[in-house]
């Protein structure tokens, strides 16, 4: 265990607030600009977004980027220019490879409910891909405790690819005093979508805390109450 570990709290983060939007930006996103602060690693954007009942994002443009959707409560419905669609609830792994251009909206079609989710951006690792979609169910792995490996460019047995070899992101669904261990690599973000952990090394983080390491790895994370985590495992850097 070495490396240093920077932890990045939820009151600290940057809001985009509109009447069915709230938007939290772990980094530099839109209107919010800290050129301290662009990224970690390979990870660009890890945005934690609550969308009210009835409202959505219209369908608007990506290009070259991997897309990673992970919903924590409610529902959110994704179509796009290639004529892909679905519905994301918790423990669906969702990505959308943007490569060389396309268009989609992600809206809760719910009269009742808000859908509370994290959206994810890893560049890939060449420019141009061919566009893609893939979704795949997680919930019965999840139910495990310990980490699931939700997204890879390299591990055959993620649930769903991205293009980047460079990168993997697990997801833990813990119940009170179950622990898991940190991977190890040059660059790690783990976020608290959901309760309370105890990370070794780092002390008490509450849902929406951020910690950011490098060149290190092997820390436990405990959960003092039912907790949902999400861990980018990154072996690169973007530029370099």
């Amino acid at each position: 265990m070495t490396g240093s570990l920077d932890v990045r709290r939820a009151a600290d983060r940057a809001v985009t607030r509109a009447p069915w939007l709230t938007s939290r930006h772990s980094f530099s996103f839109n209107d919010y600009y800290d050129p301290d602060n662009t990224h970690h690693g390979l990870l660009l954007v890890n945005n934690d977004d609550v969308v009210e009942p009835a409202a959505g994002f219209d369908t608007h443009p990506h290009r070259d980027a991997e897309i990673v959707t992970w919903v924590l409560s409610g529902e959110l419905t994704h179509r796009d220019s290639l004529g892909n669609s679905g519905v994301i609830r918790p423990g669906l792994a969702q990505r959308m490879s943007a490569g060389t251009g396309v268009r989609h909206s992600e809206r809760n079609e719910s009269a009742t409910e808000p859908v509370h989710f994290v959206q994810m951006w890893i560049m890939p690792d060449t420019s141009g891909r061919t566009p893609g979609y893939q979704q795949q169910q997680i919930g019965d792995a999840l139910a495990g405790g310990g980490l699931v490996t939700v997204a890879s460019g390299s591990d055959p047995g993620a649930a769903i690819a991205i293009g980047n070899a460079g990168a993997t992101l697990y997801a833990g669904r813990l119940q009170p005093g179950d622990s898991v261990e940190l991977p190890d690599a040059r660059y790690v973000h783990l976020f608290v979508a959901i309760g309370r952990v105890d990370l070794e090394g780092a002390g008490e983080l509450d849902a929406g805390d951020a910690v950011r390491l490098t060149g290190g790895g092997g820390q436990r994370v405990r959960a003092e109450t039912p907790a949902e985590i999400l861990i980018w495992q990154m072996h690169a850097a973007l530029g370099g």
